[in-house]
């Protein structure tokens, strides 16, 4: 009798292979834009002590009450987590390593994330991310940097249609203040307030504006602005940062609801938004997280950084009217029949690997009929035919696949270098 599949966990996906030539693409567009601003990558575990996510991203958000995947290690009695997300974990190697000994630090980092969520389309329990971190840089400078970053990053991937909503938490002295005023204005409408918006009340009162329930609207749209509590030198950063995106002629929108989800944010903070993606509409979000690495046990120092949803942004590539992204095609399918032939095809398809070609060397046996059905399904330019009569003579036979050839090769009978040239050269 047969075992039932073991089918793998909800809202973990697997990219198989038909997809995978678009993670390449975005993948190696994105390490050429980060490596032009001078980012340097770093590789962080999949696994961190609880401590860390509990210290850095706040004790009462969604994140750490609801969704972290945490399990005691049974070997030495720790609380640990899959990391739900990649800042609090660059932070930690910044400072376990000393890199900012040296001075400031551009660093990036791509890889899984995981958190306990209901999957639906742009929400999976393991998603990927970019995150870009720029650790030891003050100024408002390097907040503009980012954002015109990832402006380019868009028109490098052909995605269109985004919006950048921009807007500043300003100091934790300005929070404070806003704070008390906020809390105050919902207190009068504590009646009104769902669940969740009264749990947070008294511990998160900022992430109250970001609710999505509709019947919290109107009570959100007449609370008080933080813009009307910033300070001085936020209300300045924010400025310097509008002129800079003005000159760079990226379009924003101040969106004086914008929080952020994670406690550690402070000053500018930003989101790359689209309507095409339904409720999971944001792409990419960050901001400046200055009292970040003093939390996590280093010295004193201002950052900044954001992280995008790769699932979110390959949907959209799929779904635009930029460049079209097609898998590399194969340019070799090498098919051999006879004792001698087998042997010589080995030789064949390595020298070809040698000059840069891709070769799928015919493996398992098989008539040449069905050998050469196997080499036009394959998807190979090129048909490199190998007989014994040809491996007795130190040639082979060379015959183009895909009417697209700018000359079709019907059959031709060649050395192995004149093959090597053709192929090459086309």
């Amino acid at each position: 009798m047969m075992s039932k599949l073991v089918q793998g966990v909800r809202g973990m996906n697997d990219v198989l292979p038909a997809d995978a030539h678009r993670w390449h693409f975005f993948e190696a567009v994105v390490s050429d834009c980060l490596h032009i601003y001078g980012y340097k990558m770093i590789r962080m575990p999949i696994l961190e002590r609880t401590e860390l996510f509990v210290r850095s991203i706040g004790e009462v958000t969604d994140i750490v009450e609801k969704e972290m995947y945490t399990f005691t290690d049974e070997l030495n009695g720790e609380q640990l987590t899959l990391r739900p997300e990649g800042t609090a974990s660059c932070v930690r190697a910044a400072i376990e390593h000393n890199l900012l000994y040296s001075g400031p630090q551009r660093l990036w980092y791509s890889g899984p994330m995981f958190r306990h969520e209901r999957p639906q389309k742009g929400r999976y329990r393991q998603f990927h991310q970019v995150g870009v971190e720029a650790l030891g840089f003050a100024g408002p400078d390097i907040d503009a940097e980012q954002i015109i970053l990832c402006a380019r990053l868009w028109r490098q991937l052909g995605i269109h249609g985004l919006r950048l909503e921009i807007n500043s938490l300003g100091s934790t002295a300005a929070r404070l203040a806003y704070r008390d005023r906020l809390v105050a204005y919902l207190e009068k409408h504590i009646e009104s307030l769902d669940a969740d918006a009264k749990r947070r009340l008294y511990t998160n009162p900022l992430r109250i504006l970001d609710s999505k329930n509709p019947e919290l609207k109107q009570i959100i749209v007449g609370a008080p602005q933080l813009s009307d509590d910033l300070d001085t030198e936020s209300a300045r950063a924010f400025e310097y940062l509008q002129d800079a995106l003005r000159r760079a002629n990226v379009e924003f929108v101040v969106n004086p609801r914008l929080v952020r989800g994670l406690d550690y944010y402070n000053g500018t903070v930003f989101e790359w938004v689209t309507d095409r993606l339904g409720a999971q509409g944001t792409v990419c979000a960050g901001g400046r997280y200055d009292g970040l690495i003093e939390q996590c046990g280093g010295k004193p120092a201002p950052a900044c950084g954001f992280a995008m949803g790769v699932e979110r942004l390959l949907a959209l590539l799929a779904d635009s009217d930029g460049q079209s992204i097609s898998e590399r095609a194969l340019d070799v399918y090498l098919v051999r029949q006879g004792d001698t032939a087998h042997l010589w095809a080995d030789r064949i398809a390595e020298t070809l690997r040698d000059e840069g070609c891709s070769v799928i060397l015919h493996c398992g046996g098989g008539s040449f009929k069905s050998q050469m059905k196997k080499a036009d399904s394959s998807g190979a330019r090129f048909a490199v035919i190998v007989g014994d009569d040809e491996a007795q003579v130190a040639e082979l036979t060379l015959k183009s696949l895909r009417e697209c050839e700018a000359v079709k090769l019907e059959q031709v009978r060649v050395t192995l270098p004149a093959a090597c040239q053709i192929i090459k050269s086309r």
